[in-house]
């Protein structure tokens, strides 16, 4: 060819195909090609070009869109999805009073699940043996054996830099700190493993299987002992240039004076976590007889008709909202997705946070970011695990010369 060398060419394509075949990896449910040209950048005719090699090559099929939707020229729309081997994957949610372990099929089907109850945020190699042994009891509950498993993936609570695979100083997780959770586990599990973020992995998994499904642009907020986000942009998870993005539990809130785990005084999460607010539903749900124990609260879907602790879920949600707020502005994403103990409390919180979005971000970009509960509830981490797990294992299947 003019100009252009068989080789160039040749990496030219193989780029292309392993970019799609990520996207496709990513998004388990396919997408048209005017998707993937929109999503990757690439041309119409050059994503024709890649869809139609793989095809050939066995790894992708065609389908009609369920929407119906049709084309330019009133052909109905097809949606190229990665053929599913059928195949086992495990996903691990370390929180940081809990470690729970799920092993699904690449399909997404959880076939056993399991969680135990204990401080994940100290001694985290005796928390490592927990989760590996908590892993291989799903696997071999479910009938199958260790090496039947494609992929595993797992979220930690903590900031991890993505370039060493280390969780950073300063962290709310300061024993972990120097610790690199994904060879820990794959050293006891004997397969490789995926790690991220928690708030990244309830992003995945709500994307994947729940109330963002479909979605390209959008944040998950997880409430719970921290907040954090999990920040989604044209289909893709965005970490940062060291994968610390989202952290917005460690924002500035004025007049908070609260020292933080961080170092740092008035963040976010000083102001409002699950442990700030049961303190509070504590206080106003207690009687003039009767001190009301924290761990005698209900769950906290269950107290929206409370005037009371409406108040105070409400106002934990303002709070919140005002710095999402500020993201609202910057990324304009289509919906605000809540999880976590908080984001699970029902109306009251999620009211709170549409008050200051509306009241805070500009118009047009408040009204665009719809702010919607979550589906999975406690299990989104675990669900996002399982489909970052899933994504590992097709990438590994599809990585062929």
């Amino acid at each position: 060819m003019d100009g252009i060398d068989s080789a160039s060419l040749s990496a030219r394509r193989k780029r292309t195909r392993d970019q799609v075949l990520a996207i496709l990896a990513q998004h388990g449910s396919g997408l048209t090609r005017a998707d993937l040209s929109r999503v990757t950048g690439l041309s119409a005719s050059a994503i024709s070009d890649c869809v139609s090699s793989l095809r050939s090559s066995g790894l992708v099929s065609e389908s009609p869109s369920r929407a119906g939707s049709a084309t330019g020229r009133g052909r109905r729309a097809t949606v190229v999805s990665l053929v599913d081997d059928e195949g086992l994957v495990v996903g691990i949610d370390f929180g940081h009073a809990h470690v729970t372990a799920a092993v699904a099929t690449t399909g997404g089907e959880v076939l056993e699940q399991r969680t135990d109850v204990l401080d994940v945020d100290h001694r985290p190699g005796p928390v490592m043996d927990v989760a590996a042994g908590l892993a291989r009891n799903c696997v071999e509950r479910s009938g199958h054996t260790m090496d039947e498993v494609l992929g595993i993936a797992a979220g930690i609570p903590g900031p991890l830099d993505i370039r060493t695979q280390v969780v950073r100083p300063p962290t709310i997780l300061s024993d972990w700190v120097g610790l690199a959770p994904a060879a820990e586990l794959a050293r006891r599990l004997g397969h490789p493993v995926s790690i991220g973020n928690d708030a990244d992995m309830g992003a995945r998994g709500e994307q994947a299987y729940g109330a963002a499904h479909g979605l390209d642009d959008f944040l998950y907020i997880k409430a719970s002992h921290g907040i954090g986000a999990g920040i989604v942009i044209g289909g893709r998870p965005y970490r940062g240039a060291t994968g610390i993005a989202g952290e917005i539990g460690h924002t500035q809130i004025p007049d908070a004076v609260n020292w933080c785990r961080c170092g740092s005084r008035g963040c976010l999460e000083t102001v409002v976590s699950i442990t700030t607010v049961r303190r509070q539903l504590a206080h106003v749900l207690a009687t003039h007889q009767t001190t009301l124990d924290e761990s005698a609260i209900p769950p906290l879907s269950e107290l929206s008709d409370n005037p009371a602790a409406a108040r105070v879920l409400t106002e934990a949600g303002r709070t919140v909202g005002r710095v999402l707020a500020d993201l609202v502005n910057c990324l304009n994403p289509a919906a605000l997705v809540l999880g976590g103990e908080l984001g699970s409390a029902g109306e009251p919180f999620a009211a709170g946070i549409r008050e200051s979005v509306a009241r805070y971000a500009q118009p047009a970009s408040a009204q665009a970011a719809e702010v919607i509960t979550g589906q999975l509830g406690a299990e989104a981490e675990v669900r996002g695990a399982v489909a970052a797990a899933v994504a590992a294992a097709r990438l590994r299947l599809t990585d062929v010369s």
